[in-house]
């Protein structure tokens, strides 16, 4: 196999075999591909897509790259499962979800990213928490989900390694947004983790990387299928991403307001209605009929298990670093907010340093923006649109900056936008 001549037809429309998709992941996972040319091939995908055999095909090969966990030997009492985002800014929903469904009885085993884009990653804000291993050994990871019911970490060297390197070259390529590569990179990692059932959650909107609706739906459709087709049950809820979900958008601060979730002191609206239509659809998927006990405990055992302080749940507020400047954010003329270019509140986040423009930047946990209005609701000059948690004035600056330009204020604001749009099933259900 000849690289560029791959590289070539795909880039010219053509379609590759299965063996030549094989061929390609296993250059990708041993380094004998150079990146240039992992690059040049996400490009070509990225502008002519592939096929469902070919989708199929890279899904299939990423996931055998590596080795698939098997959770029989463990015995457990009920069904493996888990619960992916394409991404979205201020979604923190895995931090909830996965002690949510341990806690009716799931097992949990949830292999998660970090940021790609503008969008946040579950395992950089994890890792906020002091201690916490996001990559554990196999025995730990087994020995957390066994215990906790849940464990949330990132892809270890044998797991999906392929979807592990191009997943970082995509992340500075600007090859992101393509629904081929969207598909292979999550079901690559699912199906490695040896599942029982998956729901996936499919954003769309201003900061999702579907940003209409009908792509949404071909990305859903698109996971839906090869996972089905590859013997994993699965299924799919559309949920709009025209505004942070939840209330804080930053490292550390999204997981102060998932303790604040899980513990009851605070729950925003729609952050706890796409959670629970996310654990009543997995539910549904899987036959979770197991009692329910309290889904913080879970959370503080997996942060307990994998390294992370045994009191985490009870002095959270000490853990977690906190950011020496706070601005508020107060618009120039009051008003209802109409609309939010979400994807920009993402990008003031990068700006603060809490996201990556390159795969080696280092994140600072601590930054970003709490106390976010939503669409709706009043700000004005006495009112801010949203406070800045930055390392220093200049970089709170620049994020000031961005914010401004991506809110907007009217009289009022159109009806309520639900917040589940659509759920996608495999043709026949």
């Amino acid at each position: 196999m000849i690289p560029q001549e791959l590289i070539r037809r795909k880039r010219d429309g053509g379609e590759l075999t299965g063996d030549e998709v094989r061929a390609f992941v296993a250059g990708m996972t041993d380094g004998s591909i150079a990146e240039s040319q992992v690059s040049a091939f996400a490009m070509a995908v990225f502008f002519r897509g592939m096929s469902m055999d070919e989708r199929i095909a890279l899904t299939r090969a990423m996931t055998e790259s590596g080795r698939r966990m098997d959770w029989r030997e463990l015995r457990l009492d009920g069904p493996v499962v888990d619960k992916h985002s394409t991404g979205g800014v201020g979604d923190k929903v895995s931090l909830m979800l996965a002690p949510l469904l341990a806690s009716r009885g799931g097992y949990v085993p949830m292999i998660s990213g970090r940021g790609l884009g503008h969008t946040g990653g579950t395992l950089d804000k994890l890792e906020s928490i002091p201690g916490y291993n996001a990559t554990p050994d196999a025995a730990l990871f087994r020995k957390a989900v066994a215990e906790a019911g849940c464990a949330i970490i990132g892809q270890t060297d044998d797991l999906a390694p392929a979807d592990r390197r191009f997943y970082a070259i995509r992340d500075v390529t600007a090859t992101v947004e393509s629904v081929p590569l969207i598909t292979a990179s999550i079901l690559s990692k699912k199906l490695a983790a040896g599942l029982d059932a998956l729901v996936m959650d499919v954003k769309t909107g201003s900061g999702a990387f579907a940003d209409s609706l009908g792509m949404a739906r071909e990305l859903a459709e698109s996971i839906v299928t090869v996972a089905n087709g590859a013997g994993l049950a699965t299924s799919a809820l559309i949920t709009d991403m025209n505004q942070v979900l939840g209330r804080t958008a930053g490292n550390a601060l999204e997981v102060r307001e998932s303790v604040e979730y899980l513990t009851g002191r605070h729950r925003d609206g729609r952050l706890e209605a796409v959670t629970e239509a996310l654990a009543t659809e997995l539910a549904t998927l899987a036959d979770l009929t197991g009692s329910k006990d309290d889904p913080v405990e879970h959370f503080a055992h997996m942060v307990r298990v994998l390294g992370g302080p045994a009191d985490f749940i009870e002095r959270y507020e000490h853990y977690l670093p906190t950011a020496p400047v706070r601005k508020e954010v107060p618009l120039p003329v009051a008003g209802i907010v109409t609309r939010i270019d979400t994807r920009a509140i993402g990008i003031a986040v990068i700006e603060l340093g809490g996201g990556r423009r390159k795969v080696t930047d280092r994140i600072d946990h601590a930054v970003g923006l709490s106390d976010i209005r939503a669409i709706g609701e009043t700000a004005g000059p006495g009112q801010p649109f949203c406070i800045i948690h930055a390392r220093d004035p200049e970089s709170a600056a620049r994020a000031e900056a961005i914010i401004l330009n991506a809110v907007t204020v009217g009289e009022a604001a159109s009806g309520d936008a639900p917040v589940v749009i659509e759920r996608v099933t495999e043709r026949g259900q």
